[in-house]
């Protein structure tokens, strides 16, 4: 079955089991159309949770999940993955992608293969490419259209632009 990730548990919310969720769409709203998540552990474990209760707290979602009933289970969830089947996801806008879609790009400049997608940071302004370039640095690459230039999923390719003062 495919995934798509909507967020990543962030911190704990109070004493009752609470998550903190920092959504990886771009409809947190969403999560209220949600009667359960997926979390995937850092091992790679998936567990289903039935939702509870949906809060907002300015960017982040609050969660309640059903079996995470205090601050010490809520604690070993943080930094898991919340996603949910790919058929349940809201259809894409043109130049919209999925952070799974991405990840594993060949990155080029210049048609010239410069390294792989690795990740994507979610910023507020605007999400960051994490680039593992062919040398073993890390490039931080805006998603902004002086940077990236072209996303071609059926090719496995991105072609992007390294503005001075990036590397």
């Amino acid at each position: 079955m495919d995934y798509v990730y909507i967020g990543r548990v962030a911190n704990t919310h109070g004493v009752r089991g609470g998550l903190k969720i920092f959504p990886t769409t771009d409809e947190p709203m969403r999560f209220k159309m949600l009667d359960e998540v997926i979390l995937e552990d850092l091992k790679g474990n998936d567990k289903s949770y039935k939702i509870l209760d949906v809060k907002f707290s300015g960017k982040l979602v609050i969660l309640q999940l059903e079996g995470v009933t205090d601050m010490n289970q809520a604690q070993m969830m943080k930094q898991q993955i919340v996603k949910i089947p790919k058929e349940w996801a809201l259809p894409l806008e043109e130049n919209e992608y999925y952070v799974q879609d991405l990840v594993g790009l060949e990155v080029y400049e210049n048609d010239v293969k410069i390294g792989v997608m690795k990740d994507v940071m979610f910023t507020g302004a605007n999400d960051v490419y994490v680039i593992e370039l062919d040398d073993g640095r890390e490039l931080l690459l805006p998603y902004i259209e002086e940077c990236v230039l072209g996303i071609d999923l059926e090719a496995n390719r991105m072609d992007v632009h390294i503005m001075k003062g990036l590397l």
